[in-house]
């Protein structure tokens, strides 16, 4: 099953909390830490990891790339991006299925109701004692 990527767990943050990414981030940094800036905070961390899975990528792929010799100094260097590239693609697999699951317990609620201005309800009288029609002694 393919893992959702940083674009796709972006649009579901912003969707459930009404705003672009961009002004829940201004918003989480005026505000104690929460929920939204844990959600954020995994977000860049998939968007890292994602970068860092193209970089990782890129070299190796110039690193063995057919018409260049590949010789003892160069296959530390092979086998250090093939380590790189594996642990960012650990990386952005376990980031996106935690957020995934995260997002995925949680809902937007409707936003709560203004109080309405009628009168307020009339409060109960204390009850009354009643008397005994019997004569006390």
């Amino acid at each position: 099953m393919p893992h959702p990527t940083s674009a796709e767990i972006a649009a579901r943050i912003e969707e459930l909390y009404g705003a672009s990414l961009n002004d829940l981030d201004a918003h989480a940094k005026d505000h104690p830490p929460g929920m939204l800036a844990a959600l954020l905070g995994s977000h860049d961390q998939l968007a890292f990891a994602e970068q860092s899975i193209t970089v990782h990528r890129q070299r190796l792929q110039q690193l063995v790339h057919p018409e260049r010799q590949i010789g003892t100094h160069e296959v530390s260097h092979i086998l250090d991006c093939a380590r790189r590239l594996a642990e960012a693609v650990a990386v952005r697999d376990t980031q996106a299925a935690t957020t995934q699951a995260v997002l995925q317990s949680l809902g937007r609620t409707p936003a709560p109701q203004p109080p309405t201005t009628s009168a307020p309800a009339a409060v109960p009288a204390p009850p009354v004692p009643t008397m005994s029609a019997a004569p006390s002694r």
